[in-house]
């Protein structure tokens, strides 16, 4: 293993908006406040989740952000909002299928279903990644004032997971692919997690399902920043990646590539026991592509037991 060191609301004063009701609106919000009420008393949780999920991901909310956002693809009468809602009913296994909830929404949709999967196979990989951003962006500042917030992992760090989504090769449903021997394989992404809020705050989407998952290295180390302590897989540990992390004022912890290349600089010593095993600790240098020198530690645990 290689580690580098370590909303409220008011009225504008001097202006006071006047409200006039007639009886009958007047009753029906009154209706309406008593039927709120018993949602509030009987499952707090569920409203106040709603309410959040409403003003970040409402549809006024998701299509100006589409219309920002957006770099080829544009609203013609199929709003981005109502497509959005479409894949989230089969997203949250709420109905099995595009077709499904389509059909249970079509006099909502507007449109045909040929037109929705248009709609669906026009989205931009950047579109996706950036409605990542955009919810993770709106919904932490709501996670602290609620309490939300869980116990720092390592205070004064912004601790973040950085992971590959492989998925496997798909089904040969289409009839293009019925005749072909190998599953057709589907786009790559990386993700980012990050504990203290319990959300993912950032994604890499890739179109090519052969592509290698170093090859997105260079978007997410434009995202690094001073503080951030970043946590991955071998898979993550090469020379170019570290160094950047390191370069930037980040730290990182990473379990060892057979591959990387690196000159100790102090012996192995022994800085104690954890639960799982002994622990010890060695400072090491690794060079970057410029040939400056970058000064890491490596832990070695030795396991009481070995895992499977």
């Amino acid at each position: 293993m290689l580690s580098s060191e370590p909303a409220a609301f008011s009225e504008p004063l001097g202006q006071r908006a006047e409200y006039k009701f007639d009886t009958d609106s007047l009753e029906e919000a009154t209706m309406l406040g008593k039927v709120f009420e018993r949602f509030v008393e009987k499952s707090p949780i569920s409203v106040m989740v709603r309410g959040t999920l409403e003003r970040v991901l409402g549809a006024d909310q998701l299509n100006a952000w589409f219309a920002r956002t957006a770099q080829k693809q544009y609203t013609r009468t199929l709003l981005f909002s109502t497509v959005y809602d479409v894949l989230s009913q089969v997203v949250f296994r709420i109905k099995p299928s595009v077709r499904a909830a389509y059909r249970d929404h079509e006099d909502e949709v507007g449109a045909s279903l040929i037109s929705v999967y248009n709609k669906l196979n026009g989205v931009e990989t950047h579109t996706s990644a950036e409605l990542v951003r955009y919810s993770a962006t709106a919904l932490m500042p709501l996670i602290a004032p609620l309490a939300g917030e869980r116990p720092p992992w390592l205070p004064g760090y912004r601790v973040k997971i950085i992971d590959g989504n492989c998925i496997e090769a798909s089904e040969r449903r289409l009839k293009v692919l019925r005749e072909v021997q190998a599953g057709a394989l589907p786009g790559k992404s990386l993700v980012v997690y990050e504990p203290a809020h319990g959300l993912v705050s950032d994604v890499f989407p890739c179109e090519d399902g052969h592509a290698q998952e170093r090859s997105m290295f260079g978007l997410v180390l434009e995202t690094v920043q001073a503080a951030d302590l970043w946590i991955q897989d071998r898979n993550f540990c090469t020379c170019a990646f570290l160094c950047e992390i390191d370069r930037r004022d980040a730290c990182f912890i990473t379990r060892q590539h057979d591959g990387l290349p690196f000159e100790v600089v102090s012996g192995l010593r022994s800085v104690g026991r954890i639960e799982t095993g002994h622990v010890a600790e060695q400072r090491v240098q690794v060079r970057d592509a410029q040939g400056d020198a970058h000064l890491f530690r490596r832990i070695r645990v030795k396991l009481d037991r070995v895992s499977a």
